[in-house]
């Protein structure tokens, strides 16, 4: 059970982890001149914004989880938000423009600036991240909060680790990464359906 919900929470993590942005911009960037650890603190600043909010989703979470129709609601809207990212993940696939970002930057401030202000990372754990967050509570308790969030951070620390150790070795590759995305989108695309379909009819269609 554990770890067929850690792979589900890493798939579904991805989503957001992965996908272009501000963030993998600037972690980039940083990455030519500070390398790996560039990386590293950028995820530090990431995860001190991304834990209390984690946190706060919960609380409210705990409050209604006792009540199916509510439970449902959610399943739809985070299956909805779902298959929005996975269509954005495939289209930003094959999109020509890049973002860019100052390397000068520091790595932590930019990790907290480009987390807190940013609408989307909100929006993922308040639409999708609050349905996995319900699925954990209801499991684990309270203790689920920590499964969820270890089974998501690693990928977050991971990423941006790997991107900035990349960039600053110049063998980042373009082809490579739009390979992963297009893959990881149809992952994110199957959870959607399956989170659409709990909301509908209270059953998984996927065995995870």
């Amino acid at each position: 059970m554990i770890f067929s919900f850690i792979f589900k929470v890493a798939v579904i993590s991805s989503s957001g982890a992965l996908a272009p942005g501000p963030l993998t911009a600037a972690t980039a960037a940083i990455g030519v001149k500070r390398g790996w650890k560039g990386g590293f603190w950028v995820s530090v600043g990431h995860a001190a914004v991304e834990l209390p909010l984690v946190i706060l989703i919960a609380t409210g979470v705990a409050v209604v989880l006792t009540h199916s129709s509510a439970l449902s609601l959610l399943s739809v809207a985070g299956g909805v938000m779902l298959l929005s990212f996975a269509f954005l993940t495939a289209k930003s696939a094959f999109s020509k423009t890049e973002e860019k970002a100052e390397s000068s930057a520091n790595p932590f401030s930019t990790g907290v600036a480009l987390s807190a202000l940013n609408p989307f990372f909100i929006a993922w754990w308040a639409g999708v991240g609050a349905v996995l967050i319900t699925e954990a509570i209801s499991l684990w308790g309270y203790a689920g909060i920590a499964v969820l969030y270890l089974s998501h951070v690693w990928l977050d620390f991971a990423w941006l680790i790997l991107l900035a150790h990349l960039t600053s070795m110049a063998i980042f590759s373009a082809k490579a990464y739009r390979a992963l995305l297009v893959a990881l989108a149809a992952l994110v695309f199957l959870f959607g359906v399956d989170f659409l379909h709990y909301g509908l009819f209270s059953k998984h269609l996927l065995p995870i």
